[in-house]
């Protein structure tokens, strides 16, 4: 019987741990969303109370290399993220399979300037994997994945990520503002890949 409840547990440990891997199943509204042509987002609580969970979806009229050359490349960062004030390869390289990164965001009048230093490994073409190192999140922890459709003429992209700040900011306000925030920059992916 012990043995039964170990296999079990490591079997849904590793489900858990996959989850991400695996994509998630499209909700109705991110269906419809998708169908329109828009970017998806949900965004939700995380189990420990501390962070959101943020999920998103976009397709792209572009082939998974070109989709991967955009998000991999710092000078394009800019144009995804609105605030985003710098981007910066620390050190790693991505032929390495592995680069580890700084972003620097402009203040606005919500959110204070932020320092964010991640850690990115590299599937090429197919996900990329971050994780905080260090800077002003409490948080951060996620995938990209990319999944080519209509036989690599299109791709499908999946955000997940598990974020939280160390601010006194409402835990509420804070998944609000990534809920609108997060179908911005997937539209903006998708503006940059299908018009480069």
């Amino acid at each position: 019987m012990r043995r039964q409840f170990m296999m079990l547990a490591g079997l849904a440990a590793a489900l858990v741990w996959m989850g991400p891997a695996l994509g998630y199943e499209l909700s109705s509204r991110a269906q419809a969303a998708l169908a329109r042509g828009e970017a998806y987002a949900d965004v939700s609580a995380d189990p420990d109370g501390v962070s959101g969970l943020v999920r998103g979806v976009v397709d792209i009229d572009a082939p998974p290399e070109k989709v991967w050359a955009v998000m991999t490349d710092c000078a394009t960062a800019r144009k995804l993220m609105a605030n985003l004030a710098s981007c910066r390869v620390l050190s790693g390289d991505q032929v390495r399979g592995w680069d580890v990164r700084e972003h620097v965001t402009h203040r606005n009048l919500v959110f204070p300037a932020m320092r964010i230093v991640f850690r990115s490994d590299y599937e090429p073409q197919k996900r990329i994997r971050f994780r905080l190192v260090e800077g002003d999140l409490k948080i951060q922890q996620g995938e990209w994945r990319l999944t080519p459709l209509n036989g690599g003429t299109r791709t499908r992209v999946f955000y997940d990520n598990r974020l939280a700040v160390d601010w006194p900011v409402p835990r509420a306000f804070m998944r609000d503002a990534l809920r609108r925030d997060t179908p911005k920059v997937l539209g903006n992916l998708r503006r940059a890949c299908e018009g480069a």
